[in-house]
């Protein structure tokens, strides 16, 4: 046994967390209603938002509803990094509509969403009281969550995150009460997808893999999970970006965020997370352009604490480090992030990302990101400790 397995995973109690039941294939939205009911739900909440109902996702899934004799309400009024707000409207249509159970149907945010639902029929409250770790102490109602991106793997995970309005701050929320009952990665559903989301989140993807890979938090299990996820990722995202409708890419970008969805959910993230959250929550951009964006320059900066574990990535993404120096080796794990991202055509950096979708932002603003982005659970599994003056450079520098 390696001193680096003897140092990293041995000796500590771990914990692995999935959903009860998880189909993955092509048609396998199809047991939607006998999923439904098998946990016991009758009327659903289908949380959702304007893109999914838009390219016609939601009456694919309310025709295999409707099909099975299932009756629902719908709440579509997400918005792309889920707010307080869409939490308190989606409990009143819950509660309004006489719900009993919750279907999420589209990537991170519907999921978010819904997860924020459960939290609050569930236990009472609102939302902001389960900021943290394992806030709750009651079940949520039974709940499916189907995806349709390939990326967060929110439909899989015990994380929450919805912004905080009135702080203009990503509330990140874990607890293990939140792992959906179903999960549901049906790639069929997954085919009119653009682009440019395909692209970011599949660089959402990448970046559980390889936060959840050098994580303090690491074990043999995630090892697995998320080596896979990164090799199926460099695999398939360019062609899943290149080509929509190609099948055989669409099914390996679910397997590889879902195995990155089982890596991060339990060997938990790090300071990426952490401050990608800052950027969405002050300025309400993509996450996982934001990840994407940031996770070299983190990578750069945790290099040191494992160049084993970044020359390992460096492989996984398709370079050479036959012959090269472990030194050299980790140094390549960061080329061939910064050359997938690149051919992905996700912005160069955060004020490109910004004018993409015209927003205005400020360097002014680095010290309060630094500051509650030094507060973000994420971090804590960081392999390397971040400084505030690390954390403020590289946001200086992803600018």
């Amino acid at each position: 046994m390696s001193s680096e397995l003897k140092s990293m995973h041995m000796g500590q109690v771990t914990s692995f967390f999935i959903p009860t039941v998880t189909l993955v294939g092509q048609g396998c939205s199809k047991e939607i209603p006998n999923r439904l009911k098998s946990i016991g739900g009758a009327k659903p909440l289908i949380v959702t938002d304007k893109g999914i109902v838009a390219c016609g996702v939601l009456k694919q899934v309310t025709d295999i509803l409707d099909a099975g004799g299932v009756n629902y309400a719908i709440y579509d009024e997400t918005v792309p990094n889920p707010t307080d707000k869409n939490v308190e409207a989606a409990t009143a249509a819950y509660n309004d509509n006489k719900c009993d159970s919750l279907i999420s149907i589209g990537g991170g945010s519907s999921h978010d969403c819904a997860k924020g639902v459960g939290f609050v029929v569930g236990n009472g409250g609102k939302i902001h009281d389960y900021e943290g770790v394992d806030k709750s102490s009651k079940p949520f109602p039974p709940y499916i969550a189907v995806n349709t991106t390939a990326g967060t793997a929110s439909e899989m995970t015990r994380f929450c995150i919805i912004t905080d309005t009135s702080r203009k701050v990503k509330m990140a929320i874990v607890d293990w009460r939140c792992t959906p009952s179903v999960a549901i990665d049906d790639p069929v559903l997954m085919m009119g997808m653009p682009p440019a989301l395909t692209a970011a989140t599949g660089m959402d993807a990448l970046t559980h893999a390889v936060e959840a890979y050098v994580s303090t938090a690491a074990t043999p299990m995630t090892d697995a999970c998320a080596e896979k996820a990164m090799e199926y990722i460099n695999r398939y995202l360019r062609r899943a970006v290149a080509n929509g409708t190609d099948k055989e890419a669409r099914e390996g970008m679910c397997y590889a965020q879902y195995l990155a969805g089982m890596a991060f959910n339990n060997a938990s993230l790090g300071h990426v997370h952490a401050m990608a959250h800052q950027l969405g929550g002050f300025y309400n951009l993509p996450h996982g352009e934001c990840n994407a964006i940031l996770l070299p320059y983190v990578c750069e900066y945790n290099r040191i604490s494992s160049r084993r574990r970044f020359g390992r990535i460096a492989e996984l993404l398709g370079e050479l480090t036959k012959g090269k120096t472990s030194d050299e080796a980790s140094r390549l794990a960061i080329k061939a992030i910064r050359t997938l991202s690149q051919d992905v055509e996700i912005p160069a950096n955060i004020r490109a990302c910004a004018a993409k979708y015209g927003v205005q932002v400020s360097e002014d603003d680095i010290p309060i990101m630094t500051a509650n982005a030094q507060k973000d659970a994420c971090g804590l599994t960081n392999p390397r400790r971040m400084t505030d003056a690390a954390v403020a450079e590289i946001y200086r520098q992803a600018f």
